[in-house]
């Protein structure tokens, strides 16, 4: 039985931090450690319950015996009262016997109170032990959490801010320059063509007003001479 408890202190004090080290899910394996103390708790319950029902059961066996010495004793006083000392001889005898079974029944007593004493005070350290547990479960579960969420970040910023990574994005700002420098060098050439195309369609304009403004000329002229005629 001291070697239960003992093995389910070392499991708290000891192996639960190196299994959680291992476990690739802390908190399952505290939960697993919980149930597995639980039974151990059930099963102490269940051994210190019968030592303290033996330790009762040996207490009433031990008034018992005292009891009936002191009766053979006093049997034994009204015998040699009544003038029988064979009778008083036999009370004694048995009286003797009975002391006997009364100091050991006396020492059963007291190592089974003792052993009950000590298995209340390791029980209480094993329930105090799994509450203390149950208590930092909550602490492990969202320290656990919490360190998967930065053990996420910092794998997603190391990606992010790797040397491959900063060459694509460098690689993507030189395309998209590129792409602005061409289309204002397109808008440029457009804007030319434009003006050319402006300038030749004004030429054009102005060489038909010419002619028209030659014809209309020869016109007058030609109706002022037919008037002076």
């Amino acid at each position: 039985m001291f070697e239960l408890f003992k093995r389910v202190k070392t499991v708290v004090h000891s192996e639960l931090n190196s299994l959680i080290d291992k476990a690739e899910d802390p908190i399952k394996m505290v939960d697993q450690f919980l149930r597995e103390m639980g039974s151990d708790i059930q099963e102490a319950e269940k051994a210190t319950a019968k030592i303290m029902a033996e330790e009762k059961l040996l207490k009433l066996k031990w008034e018992e015996a005292e009891g009936m010495i002191k009766k053979r004793e006093e049997q034994a006083v009204q015998a040699i009262q009544d003038g029988n000392e064979d009778l008083a001889k036999r009370a004694l005898e048995d009286k003797l016997r009975i002391q006997q079974e009364a100091e050991q029944l006396q020492h059963l007593y007291l190592e089974a109170s003792k052993t009950a004493t000590d298995l209340k005070a390791k029980l209480a350290e094993m329930k105090s032990e799994y509450r203390e547990m149950e208590m930092k479960k909550a602490s492990l579960k969202s320290r656990a959490q919490s360190a998967k969420a930065r053990a996420n970040i910092n794998r997603s910023m190391s990606i992010h801010n790797s040397e491959g990574s900063k060459q694509g994005f460098k690689r993507m700002e030189e395309k998209v320059l590129r792409f602005e420098a061409e289309a204002e060098t397109s808008e440029d050439l457009n804007a030319e063509s434009r003006t050319l195309d402006d300038e030749l369609k004004q030429m054009t304009q102005k060489t038909k007003l010419d002619e028209e403004l030659e014809l209309l000329k020869e016109k007058i002229a030609k109706q002022t001479n037919v008037t002076n005629e």
